[in-house]
């Protein structure tokens, strides 16, 4: 196990692309986090910085305390787990888990008690004669994790390694993997493009943008207090329901709709960029009814067993916050509604129905604020108690 350390780094491609922009984090003894962002974020280029493959432009990486930033990927005691599982195809799983073992010169009944012990972790005994060949995708990612975890490395630094699993089993492999750190405990480092996979796997989560890293926190906390707007319309599914507002006179005004503050919170002043997650609207039928209504038609509606998803429009244009909505899975809809088009979870038992009005209670205490011209979270402050009140 290992600290890693990064110092101001840098990686620029061409003397003008700047892949990653003077990052600085520190990675803890034993860590699972998770690098998430949109294509082309620098997630990738700088997991190869902490491996080797890639070159720092600038800064420094420390593993374990040693500064590795002009060591080759060899010295660093790493191992890497891709996206494809570049496994040898003409070796038996047995010889494709012991192979880097082999050119490292180990002794041979050291290879076989690794190979061995690997194998009933990851349940591959049974395949250890096979090729790569007659193996399914999720065996075959087995065996690519396997062939890492048998050099027993400082770190793992891993590339997106469900990518290429059915959605079905990249959720089982996303539980294998969980439980298989919980026993090693051995640092990693993990990309993925996929914020469910980052959420549900990173003990921390770091979300990048052009570069550089936005926030860095745990899931519980890049969910309920995201720094800036980026991180809010990234994290989130489905995503955080963002509009231009006023605030005014205790109240939150936007598209025809005006919602009354809570009093024991002071919210930021004049125009705003409102964030309401999906769960902080509910079907007035089953809500708390002493909470704020709003009346909606319905554009959409969305079942989905232990929940329902009611889509409506709001008279007020969209908030544009670019790749984060796209790679949240948000994509520009076809639905003609000329303005911007909310989420609410409700209860199953719903009787929205499209085309039909429905009234949904909005919790005001669950509101996020964002500065409009610089998208920074702002935050509400507790109004104080009336001097001489009981305590």
């Amino acid at each position: 196990m290992a600290e890693i350390l990064l110092d101001n780094v840098s990686k620029v491609f061409g003397g003008d692309v700047v892949a990653v922009d003077r990052v600085s984090l520190e990675i803890g003894d034993g860590e699972f986090l998770v690098l998430v962002g949109p294509s082309g974020c620098g997630k990738s280029t700088l997991l190869r910085v902490i491996a080797g493959l890639e070159e720092a432009s600038e800064g420094r990486v420390e593993i374990d305390g040693r500064d590795v930033t002009d060591l080759p990927p060899r010295a660093r005691d790493v191992a890497m787990v891709f996206q494809t599982y570049a496994l040898y195809p003409h070796m038996t799983v047995r010889e494709n888990l012991g192979y880097g073992l082999k050119v490292r010169k180990t002794p041979k009944h050291e290879i076989a008690r690794r190979v061995q012990r690997v194998a009933e972790m990851l349940g591959l005994e049974r395949l250890l004669d096979r090729r790569p060949a007659a193996l399914s995708g999720g065996q075959r990612q087995r065996v690519a994790m396997g062939r890492a975890i048998v050099r027993e490395p400082k770190a793992f630094l891993m590339d997106e390694p469900l990518s290429n699993l059915d959605a079905k089993l990249r959720v089982s492999m996303r539980a294998q993997l969980a439980a298989l750190h919980a026993r090693l405990a051995t640092t990693t480092v993990y990309v993925t493009h996929d914020q469910i996979e980052a959420m549900t796997l990173g003990q921390r989560v770091a979300v990048m943008r052009d570069g550089r890293i936005q926030q860095v926190d745990t899931p519980q906390t890049l969910y309920n207090r995201p720094a800036n707007l980026f991180v809010a319309a990234f994290i989130g599914s489905p995503a955080m329901n963002l509009v231009e507002a006023e605030i005014e006179d205790g109240a939150l005004a936007f598209g025809g709709f005006r919602i009354p503050l809570p009093r024991e919170v002071s919210p930021p002043r004049g125009r705003v960029i409102a964030g309401l997650r999906p769960e902080a609207l509910e079907d007035a039928a089953f809500a708390d009814p002493s909470l704020p209504r709003i009346e909606v038609r319905v554009e959409v509606v969305e079942e989905l067993g232990a929940d329902t998803h009611v889509i409506f429009a709001v008279d007020a244009p969209p908030v544009d916050v670019g790749e984060a909505r796209e790679a949240a899975g948000d994509e520009e809809t076809l639905l003609a509604v000329g303005g911007a088009l909310f989420t609410a979870r409700v209860d199953p038992a719903t009787s929205a129905r499209p085309g039909e009005r429905l009234t949904l209670a909005v919790d005001p205490s669950r509101l996020h604020y964002f500065d409009p011209q610089t998208g920074q979270r702002l935050e509400s402050d507790p109004v104080p108690a009336a001097a001489g009140s009981a305590s």
